[in-house]
């Protein structure tokens, strides 16, 4: 419907551009029309947002501003142009016209990159409730500024609404760890599954790496240049400077994780919020009853991409119970580079994992197999005591998460597959709640297809 509108609104410029070109009318009957031409086309907005596809959401905020500027603008100019009788040259409503349609197409250009998603229905009995913190680690220098601050981690609840009502600690903790300048969000519709099947998710932010964060200072922090360029570029580089770079942001990205999950099980434990924690949008009761509901011997890790890498390095520990990898390669278990070739970490992987690949993602780690490549993925499935590996056809990398949903143009751009993304990420997230239900509540047995 976004097309339907922007050809209506390209319509009514170019027929008034035609009119007064054809009617040679004067500068001030010029202004009048172009303020008329400027409120009908606010009324068409109004009008058409009785059609499905069409609101006042953030797509098309950009447009009606852009509107209303126009209005105003307008009107400025026919108070300047009103005893002005020159005709308004061809050459200058053509210019005018081009101009006015560009304008248009930008403030459209949200309604064109993203739909309007609202999320996947959930499977669970539980209405689900978010809130938000930042936890700040005065163990550790902020390495992106240098003004000595500390490393912050905003942390951000997915949990059942009536979680007060439910037996104290009896609720699973999953954390997940978004991909390179990711954000919180990108696994929506997966949080929202689980926590309204009753579990507490924690969707964690690495600032500089994800796309865009707010710090403790209400500063929003965009992803770190250097960073972004690394992560685009590393298909040109040598493999010994991949290692080299790859390591140092799984490093970060694990020290994040780490640190916040330790929070988490402290304050949990302890029932009280240390000095670790910033309070956003949410207050003091809001969290210690979210944490008190957190049955901390029962723990999944989770992540996409670089943010898997993270969740399987620390799934290592011995208070996690479950990990699951959304197509991320496993460059957390990469522990040096000797002689032309990666070592990997040959330690038994203990905790149960769960690896989703895209179709090319198992196509290279079949090819590496065959020809004798170590490639971590294979390493740290061929020495689980419980690993289970599965793969999607017709899949690309941003199909694990719900940016094919949110915004087709982008995921294409990122790399998507032709498969049905909202089939694709209902099945995913199916597999995920019966995977932890398993390994968490203890529910049922897990099996699971490799491929679908």
């Amino acid at each position: 419907m976004e097309k339907l509108l922007f050809v209506v609104l390209v319509i009514t410029e170019i027929v008034f551009a035609i009119r007064a070109i054809t009617s040679h009318v004067t500068k001030k009957k010029w202004s009048e029309g172009r303020g008329l031409v400027n409120a009908g086309e606010i009324i068409v907005y109004l009008l058409m947002m009785v059609l499905p596809g069409i609101d006042f959401s953030f797509r098309f905020k950009c447009l009606f501003l852009l509107l209303i500027i126009r209005l105003i603008l307008s009107g400025i100019v026919f108070i300047a142009s009103r005893k002005n009788d020159k005709c308004k040259k061809t050459v200058a409503i053509i210019i005018g016209t081009v101009f006015q349609i560009i304008l248009i197409a930008i403030g459209m250009m949200p309604a064109f990159i993203f739909t309007d998603y609202a999320g996947r229905p959930v499977t669970g009995p539980y209405t689900v409730a978010r809130s938000n913190a930042i936890l700040v680690d005065e163990n550790r220098i902020e390495e992106f500024e240098t003004d000595g601050s500390f490393r912050e981690v905003p942390v951000y609840f997915f949990y059942p609404e009536c979680i007060d009502e439910l037996e104290p600690g009896s609720l699973p903790l999953v954390i997940f760890s978004h991909g390179a300048f990711g954000y919180y969000e990108s696994n929506a519709s997966t949080y929202l599954e689980l926590a309204s099947n009753g579990y507490v998710v924690v969707s964690i932010e690495h600032p500089y790496h994800s796309l865009f964060t707010t710090d403790t200072d209400g500063k929003t922090i965009t992803v770190n240049p250097e960073f972004f360029n690394g992560a685009m570029q590393a298909g040109t580089k040598s493999e010994s400077e991949v290692y080299e770079m790859t390591s140092v942001w799984v490093k970060l990205r694990e020290d994040d994780m780490n640190f916040a999950l330790d929070t988490l099980i402290g304050s949990a434990n302890s029932g009280a919020l240390g000095s670790e924690w910033y309070l956003t949008d949410a207050g003091a009761d809001d969290i210690t009853k979210i944490l008190a509901g957190i049955d901390t011997d029962k723990i999944g890790l989770m992540g996409h991409s670089l943010g898997g890498a993270t969740a399987v390095t620390v799934g290592r520990r011995s208070d996690v119970s479950a990990v699951i990898d959304f197509d991320g390669t496993m460059l957390g278990e990469e522990t040096g580079f000797e002689n032309g070739n990666i070592i990997v970490n040959p330690e038994p992987y203990d905790t149960p994992i769960l690896c989703f690949d895209s179709e090319s993602h198992h196509a290279d780690r079949v090819l590496a197999e065959e020809i004798g490549y170590t490639y971590s993925n294979n390493v740290i499935m061929d020495n689980a005591a419980e690993g289970y590996s599965v793969y999607f056809e017709g899949t690309a990398h941003m199909n694990f998460t719900d940016l094919p949903l949110f915004s087709p143009f982008l995921a294409k751009n990122l790399g998507m597959g032709d498969r049905d993304p909202a089939e694709c990420i209902d099945q995913i997230n199916s597999i995920t709640l019966k995977f932890f239900d398993h390994y968490l509540k203890g529910i049922g047995d897990f099996e699971v297809n490799e491929k679908y």
